[in-house]
């Protein structure tokens, strides 16, 4: 996490699931299982740090934003395959490029001793895909943890991810 004076380093490794190659990143955060839980899923948390959503998740998809890119990001559909609080989310929306391939995201949580482990996964297929996905994740789950811990968000900068953790993530999926 980028804070001024320490340099953010790349953090995602990546890994077969189910066949599927995925990019897996994780932090740990000194908070109760439910509190990462709802920094996660609830709308008006998730855009402290990366977007908001609209609509009914118990319907199957909601309507997501990201705010953090600015004000003219459009508006996607992502959909809830799996949703097990406090402990499993999986989702996946159609890649703004290509809508006939899908993204998915898993996240999973686990509590050990006050300590939470957020296990965030994307599935990748391609290099290029992982120059930009990584570097991506690698930075909003850093302002997940500084919206979470009340660092200034304003001091992690993508600039500092990208295109710096590129070589990582092509090496990652090479």
């Amino acid at each position: 996490m980028s804070t001024g004076t320490t340099a953010p380093h790349p953090t995602g490794r990546r890994e077969e699931r189910d066949g599927e190659t995925f990019l897996v990143f994780e932090r740990t955060f000194r908070a109760p299982i439910d509190d990462v839980w709802a920094a996660v899923t609830e709308s008006d948390r998730l855009a402290r740090w990366i977007g908001v959503w609209a609509g009914d998740p118990a319907a199957g998809s909601v309507a997501f934003r990201m705010t953090a890119e600015g004000d003219d990001v459009p508006e996607e559909t992502i959909w809830v395959d799996e949703c097990v609080p406090p402990r499993r989310l999986v989702m996946r929306s159609a890649q703004p490029d290509d809508a006939a391939r899908l993204w998915v995201w898993q996240v999973d949580l686990a509590e050990a001793d006050g300590v939470t482990t957020l296990t965030f996964a994307q599935g990748v297929t391609d290099t290029v895909l992982a120059e930009s996905v990584g570097p991506g994740w690698d930075y909003y789950l850093d302002r997940l943890v500084a919206a979470e811990t009340g660092a200034d968000l304003t001091a992690i900068d993508f600039d500092d991810y990208y295109p710096a953790f590129q070589a990582h993530y092509r090496a990652a999926l090479a």
